[in-house]
């Protein structure tokens, strides 16, 4: 059995890819965007038809069931249209650099758009979003109730840059690379890792020989077979198997971002190293 976490999703092909959905403040901040403009819109039609209706354009009689009408074009119609239009997008998403995706990290699609507005109906506008923020609030992902019924969240689409590369596996160790297996380690022990393979060549050769020993015994549970080889020369390699698998990580997510830019199932714009 494979284990996902909650910011994990399981590609077809078994991959799970480690991706990052919008915030809880962020989501609020879109979802306050998109709503102020759809209040912003039905001013501006409500002003029109007051003046139509002075105007004697616009029977009086008209007036209540116009504003139903546009009540219903702007809290269902028009977000629907434009999520479907745009892959999952609007104003305030674009704002905030989110994208509402589906559970598993594909498109979404007419469907998915028209639950969540009309979802929203209750939770956004009826509600003044308290509903909305109640449920994101305690959902992994910050879903609001549209999510839940959709099977959507909002995945970050401004993923930062990629660090430079650290240099790769020394060629003692080429063929150990290849094979050998390097688990994940603790974040706080892949910084120092990092910081020791960039900055080494900079220390005092005492400090470095210590430092180099003191992280490779922390790094040591984590590799199997461990090499007979000094210190130093693990920590490097270990840095460059892990960053090679996490890397191939990253375009893979990459490249799935790129699919769901181009709104077709075919990647392109794979990143280079």
């Amino acid at each position: 059995m494979i284990d996902i976490d909650q910011d994990e999703v399981l590609t077809g092909e078994a991959v799970a890819l480690d991706v990052q959905p919008v915030g809880f403040f962020l989501r609020a901040l879109g979802a306050l965007i998109d709503l102020l403009i759809g209040i912003a819109v039905f001013v501006v039609f409500a002003l029109v038809a007051t003046w139509l209706a002075s105007q004697g354009a616009l029977p009086p009689s008209l007036f209540g069931i116009l504003s139903i009408v546009m009540a219903v074009i702007v809290m269902v119609v028009i977000p629907t249209a434009v999520e479907t239009a745009t892959h999952g997008r609007s104003v305030g998403k674009l704002v905030v650099g989110g994208r509402i995706v589906r559970s598993d990290g594909g498109g979404t699609g007419f469907r998915h758009a028209f639950i969540r507005a009309l979802v929203g109906v209750f939770e956004i506008w009826m509600t003044l979003g308290a509903v909305a923020a109640l449920v994101g609030a305690f959902t992994p992902r910050s879903q609001r109730l549209g999510d839940l019924l959709a099977g959507t969240y909002s995945e970050r689409t401004r993923v930062p840059a990629l660090p430079p590369a650290l240099p790769g596996a020394p060629s003692v160790l080429t063929g150990w690379a290849a094979t050998a297996d390097v688990a994940r380690l603790p974040d706080r022990l892949t910084r120092r890792i990092a910081q020791f393979v960039t900055q080494a060549e900079r220390m005092q050769p005492p400090a470095r020989a210590r430092a180099a020993a003191s992280l490779a015994a922390e790094a040591a549970p984590f590799v199997s077979p461990l090499p007979a080889v000094d210190p130093e020369t693990l920590l490097r390699a270990v840095a460059a198997v892990r960053r090679d698998r996490e890397y191939r990580a990253l375009v893979l997510e990459a490249q799935r971002v790129d699919a769901l830019t181009a709104g077709t199932g075919i990647p392109h714009g794979f990143p280079e190293r």
